[in-house]
């Protein structure tokens, strides 16, 4: 039995990270048993979630857990996709991670208000004498972090401008199609879904959000992985909350 280590239900979503919910989406693709733990990032081995322990064989990082799910039980994510297809969708994950990610932490952990909304409560169980402080610091080390991304430089309307033209890509290669790249779902459809999902949650109010829900087929997408990849869950369809 595979245990997924997250970070648990949050913000209006079945996990809280969206890179937990890539490799968990990827465990039921995949159809393998496991089960689900709480964790923090320290006690991962790269300091960062999601892991999994497999038969004691600790694996960090959701891209290295797909390629031990591919290697150890043989299962090919990207099935039925031609060379080109699979570096076509290689490609998203890669501006889905490290474009539309940190445009979602800007929304989450720079705001503000949602900042106070959601993640400074995970710090609820601190000690009260240093729970501020450990608030402070860990906002600073996440905005230090958004800056470093390039992202972050920008005045908030043009970081939102640029992840929108991620988003805009996304929805033309979406097109009227069930998945990203045809229509039967491959590894990319889980890192799609767990960020547009994070983006889209009607937990937060965000400028990023708002632009996001001007993109009808993307709604409908999240929807659609939701109800087959979490139909246990109280979400309220996108279409239904706009």
């Amino acid at each position: 039995m595979i245990t997924l280590y997250g970070f648990g239900a949050g913000f209006g979503l079945p996990e809280i990270s969206p890179f937990v919910t890539k490799t968990e989406v990827q465990l039921k693709m995949a159809g393998l048993p496991y089960r689900k733990e709480r964790a923090m990032p320290p006690a991962s081995p790269k300091g960062q979630l999601p892991f999994i322990d497999d038969g004691g064989e600790a694996v960090a990082d959701s891209t290295f857990i797909r390629a031990h799910i591919e290697r150890r039980y043989g299962f090919d994510f990207d099935a039925g996709l031609t060379l080109a297809e699979r570096a076509q969708a290689w490609a998203f994950e890669r501006m889905i991670e490290h474009h539309v990610y940190w445009a979602l932490v800007g929304a989450r952990w720079v705001d503000p208000v949602n900042f106070a909304k959601g993640p400074a409560h995970f710090f609820d169980g601190a000690p009260e004498h240093n729970r501020e402080k450990l608030r402070e610091d860990a906002q600073f080390r996440v905005a230090e972090n958004y800056l470093l991304s390039g992202l972050g430089r920008h005045a908030p309307d043009d970081d939102v401008d640029l992840a929108v033209r991620s988003l805009f890509a996304l929805s033309v290669q979406l097109g009227d199609k069930a998945f990203l790249m045809g229509n039967r779902p491959c590894g990319v459809d889980a890192t799609a879904f767990g960020m547009l999902a994070g983006v889209l949650s009607p937990f937060f109010e965000s400028a990023l959000r708002e632009r996001a829900e001007g993109f009808p087929n993307l709604t409908a997408y999240v929807d659609r992985m939701m109800d087959d990849h979490y139909p246990e869950f109280a979400w309220t369809p996108l279409r239904q909350a706009a």
